[in-house]
């Protein structure tokens, strides 16, 4: 292994697989930024999820505006954005997250895109994964990021679509037809301890009926509802006696997408795991994107110096 792969001194060749996570999918921008910085070329992108939203912002060139936007959010624009709703199979319309990104990407198709780029959905009908590599790139982050109960199914080309996530945590597999030197793969739920610093109260005024008190105990029990990691967003396990039922059917499913995913790992073993602590942020703390990107970098960077042998 040498240090010219660690570096991208010569424009090295990687595939990029993006994995599910939520907020935590913020560390991909930072994993992205270092890798250009040490002078990677991406000639693929796969990605599950946040994944895939971040994938294909990257793929179509409009990750930095993206970037730009979401660092800015506050705790009451995330929830503004989210557009909670007690009518549609969702928890969250999101329609207006989807706006600015469809905004960002214009018609794009994906097989137009000047980075070939997958993203994986899960089929809830033929119960199986699906990867999006043609048609509207708009489109297919939408069906990807459809988390079962927290944002609506999309339905595409008659198939009832869901967030990747559910069959395919890491979306590994379909960077193998992708020609790189170096194949990469970015998880959200890596077991070390290493949390973003907590920002700030939200400067913005109170207002009547949203104030940040409120904002702070839907996000964190919506997030408790729904989190994918096995972990409270504090990074405090839960004790066993304090599980609800609906806890303990959430996190039987997370063993089971984990166990999933290793085996994923197993058959496609990337050249470089790069793990982002899963305790870093909740799965809708949106409005931190500052610190989470930092985080992504500092994994990038750790992990990338290890493979080198630095």
């Amino acid at each position: 292994m040498t240090d010219e792969a660690s570096t991208g001194e010569s424009g090295t060749k990687i595939a990029l697989a993006l994995g599910a996570g939520g907020a935590r999918g913020y560390a991909h921008i930072g994993v992205i930024q270092e890798l250009r910085e040490r002078g990677f070329e991406i000639s693929g992108i796969s990605g599950s999820s946040m994944g895939a939203l971040v994938g294909g912002l990257e793929a179509a060139g409009a990750l930095d505006g993206f970037t730009s936007w979401a660092t800015s959010l506050t705790q009451r624009a995330v929830l503004r954005l989210l557009d909670p709703t007690w009518t549609s199979p969702g928890f969250f319309r999101a329609e207006k997250i989807l706006d600015v990104v469809r905004e960002l990407l214009g018609d794009v198709a994906i097989e137009d895109l000047p980075i070939p780029f997958t993203a994986v959905a899960t089929d809830l009908i033929a119960g199986k994964s699906v990867w999006l590599q043609r048609g509207s790139l708009a489109a297919a982050i939408r069906a990807s990021i459809a988390i079962p109960g927290m944002i609506s199914p999309h339905v595409l080309d008659g198939r009832v679509l869901a967030d990747g996530g559910v069959l395919d945590l890491m979306a590994v597999a379909p960077l193998a037809g992708v020609h790189a030197e170096l194949r990469v793969a970015v998880s959200l739920s890596g077991g070390e301890e290493v949390r973003a610093p907590a920002p700030p109260l939200d400067p913005e005024p109170r207002e009547p009926r949203v104030t940040t008190e409120w904002l702070n105990r839907l996000l964190r029990s919506t997030s408790a509802l729904f989190e994918t990691d096995g972990t409270e967003a504090a990074g405090q396990p839960d004790p066993a006696t304090k599980l609800t039922s609906f806890e303990v059917m959430n996190r039987t499913i997370e063993v089971m997408q984990s166990a999933l995913a290793r085996m994923q790992l197993a058959a496609h073993p990337p050249d470089v795991l790069i793990e982002v602590p899963r305790s870093v942020s909740r799965s809708l703390d949106f409005h931190r994107a500052t610190e989470v990107i930092e985080v992504g970098r500092r994994c990038a960077a750790e992990a990338l110096d290890e493979y080198s042998g630095i």
